[in-house]
């Protein structure tokens, strides 16, 4: 069972969960799910939205462009070190995540993307506009902390690669129920 929530008396929690670690899904050529700890919840063009930052080697990026929507899991609670670990560290190239950390998933409403249970707040979004960062713009000493020229893409954490933000407009949201 689905519950509809009112976004604005959640944005809070939502913001205070990206530290933690939520859930950025994709559904392209399979069903993939990214911990992420950057995101903006807000209103563009009148309409609510949600923004994320996705590296440029990550797997998560062509899904994106692939299907321009996504959805977002926040847990209602303390975070999953296993739904994490797998989902934050590992790449979907190379395992099933899904199966990997056991989610539990949900069918959408309004897009092909599903949400997470253990994970039950849910945000269907569906990609507005998508701009890649220009290094040069970015301070000095967060471009050297953040996009290191010396570690390879391929690593999972920090590395070279810029991102690409993708502003979602927020077509559902709701708490996914037992």
């Amino acid at each position: 069972m689905k519950e509809k929530i009112i976004l604005t008396d959640y944005a809070n929690l939502i913001t205070d969960a990206l530290p933690r670690g939520i859930l950025l899904n994709t559904n392209g050529d399979k069903f993939n799910s990214m911990v992420i700890g950057w995101g903006h919840i807000g209103t563009l063009w009148g309409r609510p939205t949600f923004n994320v930052y996705v590296r440029q080697g990550r797997y998560t990026k062509p899904q994106l462009d692939k299907t321009g929507e996504f959805s977002i899991s926040v847990p209602l609670g303390k975070t999953d070190p296993l739904i994490n670990r797998v989902c934050g560290a590992q790449s979907g190239y190379n395992i099933n995540k899904a199966e990997a950390a056991g989610l539990i998933l949900e069918d959408a409403e309004c897009i092909s993307t599903p949400g997470i249970r253990q994970y039950p707040l849910t945000l269907e979004c569906r990609v507005l506009y998508a701009q890649d960062q220009d290094l040069s713009r970015i301070p000095a000493d967060i471009r050297e902390r953040s996009y290191p020229q010396n570690v390879p893409g391929t690593n999972p954490m920090s590395n070279c690669d810029y991102h690409t933000m993708y502003v979602g407009e927020i077509v559902n949201a709701y708490i996914i129920r037992p």
